[in-house]
């Protein structure tokens, strides 16, 4: 069951996360998506992220690129860089997540009354898995 479990969920994942990659790559969603609370260093969104700084800094650069994040230097240590978000970065983030929202209810509008809410409760169920 547990194999079976794991792969549906990999699946739904990986698809999700591919709507709606006009803007930003997945991997740059992601990125976007832990800067809407509070600027982070290269280095909190590198462990965040479980990738290496170098690969970070390469991910930062394209959202710099795009105008979806700038960089601000710490002003009590001059070698530490914070990453902020920025207004069309934030617009990306909520176009995407709409959009995948869509993606996600066209699906779920196809299933029966009795299937929704099973789909309810395994989805606490399945929250309760993750935070463990």
């Amino acid at each position: 069951m547990s194999d079976e479990l794991r792969m549906t969920c990999m699946k739904i994942s990986r698809r999700t996360r591919f709507e709606n990659v006009e803007s930003v790559a997945p991997h740059q969603f992601s990125v976007l998506c832990k800067l809407m609370d509070a600027p982070l260093p290269i280095g909190g969104l590198a462990e965040a992220e479980c990738v290496s700084r170098p690969s970070m800094t390469r991910t930062v650069d394209g959202l710099v690129e795009g105008g979806y994040v700038v960089r601000v230097a710490d002003g009590g240590d001059k070698r530490r860089t914070w990453v902020h978000i920025t207004d069309a970065g934030r617009e990306s983030v909520l176009q995407t997540k709409r959009s995948r929202d869509v993606w996600m209810n066209e699906r779920i509008a196809q299933l029966s009354d009795d299937e929704c809410e099973l789909l309810a409760q395994a989805t606490a169920i399945l929250a309760r898995v993750v935070a463990r």
